[in-house]
């Protein structure tokens, strides 16, 4: 058993971006784990309950950005274009179809009342673009966002470079800033619009949208932007931007919520940039702390490395089918005894079947992409006239 979830650490890997990326989906897991609490514990975890979606998408700009940058200072083409695209489609589309497919047939077969054409949207992200998300794979809104980043980021910054002639790094900072300026301006416009008076209304128009939300992910690429142009100013002040960044969690998390309303411009429209750059704030020091050893440095690792697959699996494959299939109260009369069971063995799913589907299955999907026969597949479909090359000697 132990060989079976036993997994190999890459020595290349940044230890800092793995902090940040397990304390994300820690603090998704234990958000949507904390119903099974009794309310005393449900407090409890409140406190821990930072908003890791969003921490997500700082450090998946940030990620991206720079492989962007590095790309870009080689060459800029379509060829290398449709090369980020498919590299970051084995990485993503799998694991997610896998999932989402289950989903489907689990529906199918216990829910008289479902149809398919009703979740078609969720194979080309659109359930989520400018509408509520649906209440089917409630945890799907996250990834549509992540999937237009990938489609329409890199297609701006290319379009930018081939067709106006701007150099790869003004390109990247002018797409984010605009980006993200624009996104901050329609929430704006939204909170002068639509009334909010719920806090399931706000989660709904402001925070799971793909028009919303663009913006945070734009922050990160505004970090990688920076760690790449003046590497020695986002290292010199690391520090002080460290305790900023924890400074602006603290505050956004336990202080504001208590004198702040729900459907105020704050939260509607400014909450969103400001964990956003609390996370941004984070990453010089995070980036810079390459490695670590023992047990802690293990076990965060191997919840970085598996964090896709916990957060695909954690909440509607696990939380509302897995644990709501035993019969908990022929098993147990004590609530007590109900709650530390339901809430133990939901922790324990999570782990486990992560390890299980990131190692026999979404590991697999990523080294198949670097497969010579598939390269070779991919080289012949993918469309690289010469007459587009750039040359990046600037650079």
């Amino acid at each position: 058993m132990r060989n079976i979830l036993k997994l190999e650490i890459d020595t290349n890997r940044t230890f800092g971006l793995d902090i940040l990326r397990a304390s994300a989906i820690l603090f998704v897991i234990i958000s949507h784990g904390q119903v099974f609490l009794p309310k005393t514990g449900r407090k409890i975890s409140e406190l821990l309950a930072f908003d890791g979606v969003s921490i997500f998408f700082v450090l998946s700009g940030y990620l991206i950005g720079g492989i962007l940058l590095k790309i870009l200072h080689n060459r800029v083409d379509r060829s290398s274009l449709f090369d980020f695209w498919i590299r970051r489609w084995f990485r993503t589309l799998p694991n997610y179809f896998l999932v989402l497919v289950l989903l489907i047939v689990i529906n199918l077969t216990t829910n008289d009342s479902f149809r398919l054409q009703s979740v078609l949207s969720y194979f080309i992200f659109s359930q989520n673009l400018v509408s509520p998300h649906p209440a089917f794979f409630p945890e799907a809104w996250i990834l549509t966002i992540e999937e237009w980043f990938y489609l329409l980021i890199p297609l701006l910054i290319f379009s930018l470079i081939l067709k106006l002639k701007l150099s790869p790094r003004t390109s990247v900072i002018l797409v984010a800033v605009t980006i993200l300026i624009i996104v901050t301006l329609f929430r704006f416009h939204r909170y002068l619009a639509i009334p909010v008076d719920s806090v399931t209304e706000w989660d709904e128009i402001f925070r799971k949208q793909v028009i919303t939300r663009l913006d945070s992910l734009m922050y990160g690429m505004i970090g990688a932007y920076l760690n790449y142009s003046y590497r020695d100013i986002w290292i010199k002040y690391k520090y002080v931007l460290l305790v900023t960044g924890i400074v602006l969690f603290e505050l956004t998390q336990h202080l504001l919520p208590s004198f702040v309303p729900v459907n105020s411009l704050y939260n509607c429209v400014f909450s969103f940039s400001v964990i956003s750059i609390a996370t941004l704030c984070l990453l010089p020091y995070l980036s810079s702390l390459k490695s670590g050893k023992g047990f802690l440095y293990k076990s965060i690792t191997y919840v970085s490395m598996t964090s896709y697959s916990m957060y695909l699996l954690n909440l509607s494959v696990i939380r509302l089918f897995i644990i709501r299939l035993i019969p908990w109260s022929a098993l147990f009369e004590s609530r007590t005894v109900i709650s530390i069971c339901k809430y133990s063995l939901f922790w324990v799913l999570v782990i486990v079947l992560s390890i299980l589907l990131y190692k026999y299955f979404e590991l697999p999907m990523m080294k198949l992409r670097d497969n010579p026969s598939v390269r070779k597949f991919l080289q012949q479909i993918s469309p690289a006239p010469p007459q587009e090359t750039q040359k990046n000697s600037h650079e």
